[in-house]
């Protein structure tokens, strides 16, 4: 098979991370002819752990997966807000811009952010490495891989941030991560934050803003919500792992 063909696809950048090779299934259906090449190409590529990301409207590729041992690890829900010119008015709540000073607030966050996530809820990957993974993230998006990382407050430690990313041409917009600190919750920044992350994307000409939340993080979802999300799609996460010693 090609490249084109292959039904998995390895995932360089997880595989150096967690130190063992690890690849994606290709689709998002599975029957058992589809497995079956999938099982092959991962055992004969020596692959550790294969994530499939399933359609969650399809019965019969959640029992095809099952059944060929991919255990489901998480329910991805993708929510949407379109926007308006009046978002990029909106008032300010004193935000700014992420500078590198910064790095060891939003670290010390995102240690203890994201603990809903599908790696955390695989209990093949140790604890501090999914830290660590998180960590990587803010740091990366810092350093270029987000187009901007707002914090708030404007004075002092930073006690909240998102990470923010154009996608087709300036058009819309991501939220990839969104993280408070443990200490300042329940004072409405997490909502405070997503709207000067609205306004930024709006003021840069985006019309619509999609962030993807856990099935099981009721929190994130109802916050994102009470800023005008909805359900945009729903997908369910499945691992495979094989011993490679």
């Amino acid at each position: 098979m090609n490249g084109e063909m292959d039904p998995c696809v390895r995932l360089a950048w997880d595989s150096e991370f967690f130190g063992r090779p690890i690849a994606r299934v290709c689709g998002q259906t599975l029957d058992d002819a589809r497995a079956a090449v999938a099982e092959a190409w991962c055992r004969r590529e020596r692959v550790g752990c294969a994530y499939f990301l399933a359609r969650a409207d399809d019965p019969a590729t959640s029992q095809c997966a099952e059944k060929h041992g991919y255990s489901l690890v998480d329910i991805r829900v993708e929510l949407e807000c379109k926007l308006t010119a009046d978002d990029a008015t909106q008032p300010s709540t004193n935000a700014r811009l992420a500078v590198e000073s910064d790095l060891p607030a939003l670290e010390s966050i995102a240690r203890e952010s994201f603990t809903d996530s599908r790696f955390y809820a695989d209990g093949h990957f140790p604890r501090a490495k999914c830290d660590a993974l998180y960590v990587r993230w803010v740091q990366e998006s810092l350093r270029g891989f987000a187009d901007a990382v707002l914090v708030t407050p404007q004075q002092g430690p930073s006690a909240a941030f998102v990470t923010c990313k154009l996608e087709e041409a300036g058009a819309a917009g991501r939220i990839g991560l969104l993280g408070v600190d443990p200490r300042q919750r329940g004072h409405g920044l997490g909502q405070k934050i997503v709207h000067e992350a609205l306004a930024w994307f709006a003021a840069g000409g985006a019309r619509r803003v999609r962030v993807v939340t856990q099935g099981r993080n009721i929190a994130s979802q109802r916050l994102y919500q009470r800023c005008g999300f909805l359900t945009h799609s729903v997908g369910l996460y499945y691992h495979k792992w094989w011993s490679i010693d």
